[in-house]
C-alpha cells in the first residue's frame, strides 16, 4: 500500500504538494483516473482518483474516506536533542513507526544541542508516518527549556526517567494509570542535573526505570514509545 499525504483537503478535491505528486507521477508513473490514497496526518485516510495527473500539482478527486480515533493520542514524550543530530532524526522516525501522540525536544543544564532544524524533522516524521502507514502525524513541539517543558499536560501521568540512584524509581511500565494521558522525560547524554529531578518531582514527576541497562537518550526514547504502546494496548 502506497500512502500520500496532504493537508490541501478542499471540499472533495486533493491536491498533492510538488514531492509527492513527482513521486506519483515520474516515479510511479500514474495517469489520470488511476486510484491512489492519502493520508492528513489527523486521521482521515482519503481514496481517491486523479483527476490532473500533473507531475507538480497533482489534483485527486475522493471517492470515499474514512476517519480513526488517535491510538496514540495519549501518549507524549519529552526528550533532549542529542548532540548527533542524526541521532535525533532516527528516535523521531522510529518513534512515528512505534506510535506517539507528541514530541518535545528539551534543553537542560547539561545538553549539548539547544536547537533543531524543525522543518527539517517535520519531514522526517511524515515520511515515517507513510512509511508506517499510520493516519496521525506526531506533533512536533518547538523546542522548550525544561522548566517551561515542566509544566505541559498536568492532568497526566507525569514522569521523569533518569540514571541517578533513586529509591523511589520503579519500572515504567508499571507507573502508569492507562485512564490517564503519560507524559515522559529524557534527558540529554549527561542525563539531568540533580536540581532538575528534584524540581520535576515537586512538580509532580515521578522517576522511572526503563530496565537494567544504560541507554543512550535516543535509544531510551524509542524503549519508552514501545513500553508505552504495550501499556495503552
Amino acid at each position: 500500500m502506497q500512502l500520500f499525504y496532504s493537508t490541501s483537503v478542499h471540499s472533495e478535491i486533493i491536491t498533492l504538494d510538488e514531492n509527492d505528486s513527482k513521486h506519483a507521477i515520474r516515479v510511479l508513473r500514474l495517469n489520470e483516473n488511476d486510484k491512489i490514497d492519502v493520508i492528513d496526518g489527523i486521521g482521515t485516510l482519503y481514496h481517491c482518483a486523479i483527476l490532473d495527473a500533473h507531475p507538480k500539482r497533482c489534483t485527486l478527486r475522493v471517492l470515499e474516506s474514512k476517519k480513526d480515533e488517535n491510538p496514540y493520542g495519549m501518549l507524549h514524550i519529552a526528550v533532549a536533542p542529542t548532540k548527533n543530530n542524526n541521532r535525533y532524526e532516527w528516535f523521531l522516525e522510529k518513534a512515528t513507526e512505534i506510535g506517539i501522540g507528541s514530541i518535545t525536544p528539551i534543553v537542560t543544564e547539561n545538553s549539548e544541542r539547544r536547537v533543531i532544524k524543525h522543518d527539517r524533522m517535520e519531514k522526517i516524521l511524515i515520511a515515517a508516518m507513510k512509511q508506517s502507514l499510520k493516519l496521525y502525524l506526531p506533533e512536533l513541539k518547538e523546542v522548550q527549556p525544561f522548566k517551561s517543558a515542566i509544566n505541559q499536560f498536568p492532568e497526566s501521568n507525569r514522569l521523569i526517567a533518569h540514571c541517578a540512584f533513586d529509591l523511589d524509581k520503579n519500572k515504567l511500565i508499571e507507573s502508569i494509570d492507562t485512564t490517564l494521558p503519560t507524559y515522559l522525560m529524557i534527558g540529554p547524554e549527561g542525563d539531568f542535573s540533580a536540581k532538575e529531578i528534584e524540581i520535576a518531582k515537586m512538580n509532580g514527576f515521578k522517576p522511572v526505570s526503563l530496565g537494567k541497562s544504560r541507554l543512550r537518550t535516543e535509544t531510551a526514547a524509542v524503549v519508552a514509545c514501545a513500553q508505552l504502546n504495550m501499556r495503552y494496548e
